[in-house]
């Protein structure tokens, strides 16, 4: 007689066990943590059930030019006509309305509509031309016009790859966090640059984190440039600061607390850790939170090392401007860059300005030099140690900003400000890059005559990132998510005529 009173059997057929059971019974320990993780990188096991997709290895999809990333971020909005772009038809028509030059006024032109997604404001055709407010000149064998407010870069000339013919789509400054993530803000966000480049490349120093954040801001919505986003918190920027006492918040022991002890402790929580890991395998929030304490307790002894430069050279120091009050703390800065980069740090992201400091509606003059002045000497002396050290052969140096500025004087309600500054201008701005896998003394892609619109070899902002994500050997359509749909436009395109 059957014995009705035994439950079904409700398991897999043929005594085959489950993934979760399977990895819980041999799994609690670091073992089973391990053989996990090896599975996992093999594509035995899977994050989800999409049957074509496996996570990254950690390895290039191809072979790199370059190993490590110093991307130097200036906030506001650098007029390109200032600096890399000069146009001498603004002294020409200076004062005239876009309609009285004789010219194609750029705000009718179908680019015009094409490229604007306005969040605030508009087009101001009755703007008037605003004259260049500073001198250039020539420098290196390509020739290329550098103004008078960049000296120290100017001697740079020839290892640089000018790029005059970017754009984005957002006229106001949500445009820097664009190009960071290259999204507009009127879309979703995307997980930044710094964070795709942590997700598809395995660490070169398991003591260091691979995304530093290296700045000091008062705006908090600056933390969107080092957000992952959906790739998860492990992905994000890791904030470092110039304090060897102090370079990381919560980074020191507690008072009082013994070495030995807080070792014990941090012993603990992983073990403990371990064994929820097992139990909750999909925990995006718990593979963080370990991932985030192991790294925290090595970084302890690491960083404090990386941000001390008491053992740099005096002629290290005056190179990037240290023994100079205008310059010595962004100095200090990209110095921390170089060091993070020679120890293994994949991507530094390094704020070169206070949130907005480039934004000259009015007083660009004075605004424009003294931001110049700032960052001129640190900028160059970053390159040129780069390149004495031979590690220009390693790091590829980017240097951007969210957009331009107007050809035109600011205007508000027809009625001029002070006839001193140009208005936000998404529609053509200059970049460069230098280093690993750049073309030297180059200046790539052109604007119209009054500098309005990108109109020669025209890149949007995410081509800056696929440009970045091919010299280290990764192709971003092989990072993509399984149920994050990505635009076309989001994956960008190499800049192949910059690169070597």
């Amino acid at each position: 007689m059957a014995n009705h009173s035994q439950k079904p059997w409700t398991g897999p057929p043929c005594g085959r066990v489950p993934r979760r059971t399977f990895l819980s019974d041999i799994g609690f320990g670091f073992t089973g943590l391990a053989l996990g993780s090896m599975l996992n990188g093999d594509g035995i096991v899977r994050a989800d059930d999409t049957p074509s997709w496996s996570p990254p290895t950690g390895q290039p999809h191809f072979q790199p030019k370059s190993k490590s990333i110093i991307w130097i971020f200036l906030s506001g909005g650098v007029s390109q006509l200032e600096t890399w772009d000069p146009k001498p038809a603004l002294n020409k028509y200076a004062g005239k309305t876009y309609d009285a030059t004789g010219l194609p006024n750029p705000t009718k032109s179908p680019l015009f509509v094409a490229r604007s997604r306005d969040v605030v404001g508009g087009a101001r055709p009755h703007s008037k031309i605003f004259p260049l407010q500073v001198g250039f000149k020539k420098y290196g064998r390509s020739g290329v016009e550098i103004s008078d407010w960049w000296p120290h870069l100017a001697t740079c000339a020839d290892d640089i790859a000018f790029v005059r013919s970017m754009y984005s789509t957002d006229n106001d400054h949500n445009a820097e966090f664009q190009m960071h993530h290259g999204r507009h803000k009127l879309d979703e966000k995307q997980p930044v640059i710094g964070s795709w480049i942590h997700y598809g490349l395995g660490t070169l120093n398991e003591n260091l984190p691979q995304f530093v954040f290296l700045g000091q801001y008062t705006d908090p919505r600056v933390k969107e440039n080092f957000a992952a986003d959906y790739l998860g918190p492990q992905y994000g920027g890791v904030e470092v600061s110039l304090d060897p006492k102090n370079p990381l918040p919560f980074g020191n022991r507690a008072k009082g607390v013994q070495a030995r002890q807080q070792e014990n402790e941090f012993k603990f929580i992983q073990q403990m850790n371990e064994l929820a890991s097992v139990e909750y395998p999909e925990d995006d929030q718990l593979r963080a939170r370990i991932k985030s304490y192991e790294l925290a307790y090595k970084m302890q002894g690491s960083i404090p090392e990386v941000v001390n430069i008491s053992g740099e050279s005096q002629e290290t120091l005056n190179l990037y401007g240290i023994d100079e009050e205008k310059t010595a703390t962004y100095g200090r800065r990209l110095l921390a860059a170089r060091r993070l980069a020679e120890r293994g740090v994949r991507f530094s992201l390094v704020y070169l300005s206070d949130y907005g400091e480039w934004d000259s509606h009015v007083e660009l003059h004075k605004r424009h030099s003294l931001s110049c002045s700032r960052v001129d000497k640190p900028i160059a002396g970053l390159l040129k140690d780069l390149k004495r050290r031979g590690l220009s052969e390693d790091v590829t140096v980017v240097c951007c900003t969210e957009f331009g500025r107007t050809p035109g004087l600011e205007v508000r309600e027809g009625v001029a400000l002070t006839a001193t500054g140009r208005d936000h201008h998404p529609h053509a701005f200059t970049i460069w890059m230098a280093g690993a896998g750049i073309k030297p003394g180059i200046v790539h892609g052109a604007t119209d005559e009054l500098g309005f619109h990108a109109i020669e070899h025209p890149h949007y902002v995410t081509d800056i990132h696929a440009t970045v994500l091919n010299l280290l050997g990764l192709d971003p359509k092989r990072l993509d998510i399984p149920g994050r749909k990505r635009l076309e436009i989001d994956y960008g395109t190499p800049i192949h005529q910059i690169m070597a």
